[in-house]
């Protein structure tokens, strides 16, 4: 199914970045959303648990982003982590198992409304089927060919993956 970004129309979204041209491409990006921005951890904080979001976006590096992304989760939100500095396969492994529902590069940054209407198409639940049969390739150029088979845990998410997309 290919994503058109009207099941993103109106949706609340909170994106936490400390780079501010990151914060306004996401917002231009977005533009059919309601964008609401966080420059910093304290202001991530006061956002997460005063409001209610559709999807939550968080930096890693310099926002302390697995917190909030432990407090997002927590909170109920569909959180996906969009990161730069921090693109490894063990940020990516954190990720999932504190509960994010995808991992996006920054390099990558324009195909975050295909990946966010995804989301919201899937209420909320991880999408990393998709986001593996579209960027794993990436992935695999960025982490080695191997780097699946190199940790049990991305052997036993993998084997997971494939029986849930024969579901």
């Amino acid at each position: 199914m290919k994503a058109t970004n009207s099941g993103l129309k109106g949706k609340s979204i909170l994106i936490v970045d400390d780079e501010p041209d990151i914060l306004d491409t996401v917002e231009d990006v977005l533009d059919m959303c309601l964008v609401y921005k966080a420059p910093d951890y304290n202001s991530a904080m006061q956002l997460l648990l005063g409001f209610t979001y559709d999807i939550v976006i968080l930096d890693i590096m310099g926002v302390n982003g697995f917190e909030l992304l432990k407090i997002a989760v927590r909170r109920g939100f569909p959180t996906v982590m969009l990161t730069a500095h921090a693109l490894t396969a063990d940020a990516l492994k954190k990720s999932i198992k504190l509960g994010a529902v995808s991992f996006l590069p920054k390099d990558k940054i324009y195909e975050l409304p295909y990946f966010l209407e995804e989301v919201v198409l899937g209420k909320g639940r991880p999408i990393w089927n998709k986001l593996f049969d579209r960027l794993g390739s990436y992935f695999d150029d960025r982490f080695g060919y191997d780097w699946k088979e190199k940790d049990k845990f991305f052997k036993e998410f993998e084997a997971a993956m494939k029986e849930e997309k024969a579901d």
